[in-house]
């Protein structure tokens, strides 16, 4: 990854996974809140314009190794029938902006860094946060990136799960911070 000394300045917004597989109350992997954070999500991404990236999940077409029995357990990700489930929500401002695809729950990798500019500073919201929020944010910010977590422009798989995942994040303070919509929001006017 890009020394600190290379970093952008300017943090950006990363959405993450903010699919209908994950709101849709259908879905067998839906997060039960999804509805209810998709305001806050839209506030941060009309705050921050150019400087937001989108991630999207994607079902391996082909699993290999561990991801053979997970899906085992959820055949219904790999149904074609089901392909729409895996594009944008709609409505969250995405249209222009750059989505990173992986078929992995951690996004964090050499083409996320470059498509935040090698941002510094992060602020991550989305599904699940005790999935694939969880599981981007870890490593970033052991690669030297302070993660704000917007806590309530995330979702679980349950409230209990959600809890959970921002407990086990709140102890990578300083790296991973906590924080609000409200509070982002503020910093943000701030900083301009």
């Amino acid at each position: 990854m890009t020394s600190n000394a290379e970093r952008s300045t300017e943090p950006w917004l990363v959405v993450i996974d903010m699919q209908p597989i994950f709101g849709d109350p259908s879905s067998q992997w839906a997060a039960p809140r999804y509805d209810e954070i998709v305001p806050n999500v839209r506030r941060l991404v009309d705050q921050f314009g150019e400087r937001v990236v989108f991630t999207r999940y994607l079902a391996p077409e082909h699993p290999d190794g561990a991801w053979v029995p997970y899906f085992e357990l959820w055949p219904f990700a790999l149904d074609p029938a089901n392909a729409h489930l895996y594009e944008l929500s709609d409505g969250l401002g995405y249209a222009g902006q750059t989505v990173i695809d992986r078929e992995r729950f951690g996004k964090w990798d050499d083409g996320l860094a470059e498509a935040i500019n090698n941002a510094a500073e992060v602020v991550m919201v989305g599904v699940s946060t005790d999935c694939c929020v969880l599981s981007t944010a870890l490593p970033m910010s052991d690669s030297g990136v302070h993660v704000r977590i917007a806590t309530d422009a995330c979702a679980g798989a349950s409230d209990t799960d959600h809890q959970r995942a921002l407990d086990a994040m709140a102890l990578y303070a300083p790296l991973v911070e906590l924080t609000t919509t409200d509070a982002v929001l503020a910093a943000e006017t701030a900083r301009r």
